[in-house]
Order: C-alpha cells, then structure tokens, then sequence
C-alpha cells in the first residue's frame, strides 16, 4: 500500500510512518521541511498543507492518507488555526477525491468534543463546535465534521482522537511536565485526584495502523470517530508523579483551586499574545482539562478497529526512565 502520512514530523506521526515502512508500506511524509529519511521505503515530500498543490501532487498514485497534520497550542490568530487545521483537511479531501483514494484516518483531538464537564466512561461524542477561545480545540472540530462528512461510498473516513500521548522524545506533555518541575513551575489544577485517560506512544502509533487497515468505503469503522487510549485511567496526580520520577526530578507542585485556575486562565489566554510569544503557562481550557476526570469507554475501538494496546502504562513508566538514563550518557 502506498501511503501519504501528513504532519510526520510529530512524535505520534513519525512512529506511524516508520511502522508502515518496516512492515512493507511505501511512505510519503508529507511535511514543512524535509528531514533525512529513517527507512528506504519512506520519501519526503517537503510542502504546506494549506497549499492544495502542493497536496495534490504529493497524493498522487497513494492508495490512503493519515492526515495528522495541524496548527497546535493556543498562540495564534483564528485565521492561523482555520487555514492550517480546516483548509488543510479541505485540500487533503480533494486530494482524495481527485486522486481515487480510498482509504483516510484522520488524526483529531478528544478536546474536540470537550466542553468543560466531566467526562467518564464514555464513547467518542460528536465533536462540538461554538468555542470562541479555543482555537485549537474549535478548528480540529470544524476540520474532523468535514473529514467525516466526505466518508462515501468511494472513500472511507474514520477519525482517531488519541488521549495525552506520550513516551521517549515526547516534547509536549513529558518535556512541559519535566521542564516546569525542574524549574519548580509545576501547577497541579484542584486536588490532582481526577482520572484521566493517557496513551502510550506504541500503542498510539499501532492504533492508528490498525484504523489504516480497517478502514474502508462500508466498513464497520467508516464514518465514525474513536478516543484512543490505553484504557488505564490514572489520577493527573499520579500521571505527573510517575512522569517525574522517571527523570529523576522532584515533584513537589503548586496546587490551585479549580475555579481559580480557570479563572486566570481566561485573563492569561486574553492577555497573553499581547506580551509574549511562547505558550502560555495555563489557559481556561487547560485548566479545565487537568481539573475534571476525562476518561473513555475504549471497547468500540477495540472492537471496530481490532486493536488493542500491548504496552502498559506501569511499562510505559519502565520504559521511559529507561530512555532518560540514556539521554544523561551522551
């Protein structure tokens, strides 16, 4: 199978393309800049999603997409978000259409369907639209109704949204974890004792091949979307704890009262871009994620894709401690 994988500089999406070419897969990555390739059967196509050529070219003779790439984070004007995250999906929908392909796993986000309650043993809900700040959070909706709008009779669409991925090299949840706890910024929202589900980056990665295999026009996965994760929920408590004694560092953070934390987290998100250019250390949506159990039902997953997680978290934890050791022998 001939495969065009978008947004393949990503920690998830990069272990995506590197699977599929050692099991046999021709690969395209599709990405902003070209990186020397990991596998002979993987080409790099340097490109902007946001440019439909550049797309179109880059599909030709491919037999699926798995389109992960996106505008993350909370800096940026809508107009960024919307025209990477949204326009980006259009023009990989024309590819597909153009160019006959069959099969699409689109790479989307459970905060598409996060509006600030609780969430507790449930199935993937419809993703919401409506979130004036969270430009995130609101394109990957608007994106992933449009992805799973084009599921026809020609092309089959499912849509993944992988929970707080992370493992060796992850730079998002791992490295801000770490790094704010060895500069003792570490916030912990309300008591730390709300569940919430987490993935490690294997079986992350194999989900996503497993959807690529299952995914078909009629097929039992076709137009649906699924939360992925390991099926573990932990408390964010425990989550950071084990992330931080994996790299040796103290955990000791500043517990903020939820209300609170939302509270200046809508005045930072507002206040923010008007200051500096990096992320900021907490907004609104943030806070309501690390203050509120968000954990998932993964049986239709497991059950339309044929895939389960083979690494568990408590190996996940093993295996990262593993990999921080080696970083500090280079």
């Amino acid at each position: 199978m001939k495969v065009l994988v978008t947004g393949a500089g990503s920690l998830l999406l990069a272990g995506v393309a590197q699977q599929l070419a050692e099991r046999g897969d021709e690969v395209i990555c599709f990405q902003r800049r070209v990186v020397e390739k990991s596998h002979p059967n993987i080409a790099m196509f340097a490109g902007d999603i946001r440019d439909r050529g550049s797309v179109t070219e880059a599909a030709i003779g491919c037999d699926a997409i798995i389109h992960g790439a996106a505008r993350v984070g909370v800096m940026g004007s809508w107009e960024d978000f919307y025209s990477t995250n949204v326009d980006g999906t259009i023009n990989i929908l024309r590819a597909a259409t153009e160019h006959q392909i069959s099969r699409l796993v689109y790479v989307s986000t459970p905060s598409v369907a996060h509006v600030g309650q609780a969430i507790e043993g449930d199935i993937a809900s419809p993703a919401t639209i409506g979130r004036k700040h969270a430009h995130y959070a609101e394109s990957k909706a608007q994106a992933e109704i449009l992805a799973l709008l084009a599921n026809s009779e020609q092309l089959g669409v499912v849509a993944l949204r992988p929970h707080l991925v992370w493992g060796p090299g992850d730079t998002q949840l791992v490295g801000r974890i770490v790094e704010r706890a060895r500069q003792g910024r570490l916030v912990m929202v309300g008591s730390g004792n709300a569940l919430v589900d987490s993935t490690y980056i294997d079986n992350a990665v194999s989900a996503h091949i497993a959807a690529l295999d299952s995914i078909a026009p009629g097929s039992r996965c076709s137009g649906k979307a699924y939360v992925i994760s390991n099926g573990e929920p932990r408390t964010v408590n425990e989550l950071m704890s084990r992330i931080c004694l994996a790299a040796e560092v103290e955990f000791s953070p500043k517990h903020i009262p939820a209300v609170i934390a939302r509270n200046i987290g809508s005045v930072i998100e507002r206040i923010w871009p008007l200051i500096r250019k990096d992320e900021p250390p907490i907004t609104r949506f943030v806070a309501e994620q690390l203050g509120t159990a968000h954990w998932f039902d993964q049986r239709p997953a497991q059950e339309d894709l044929n895939w389960k997680p083979q690494v568990s978290l408590d190996e996940g934890f093993v295996r990262l401690a593993d990999w921080f050791r080696s970083q500090e022998s280079f």
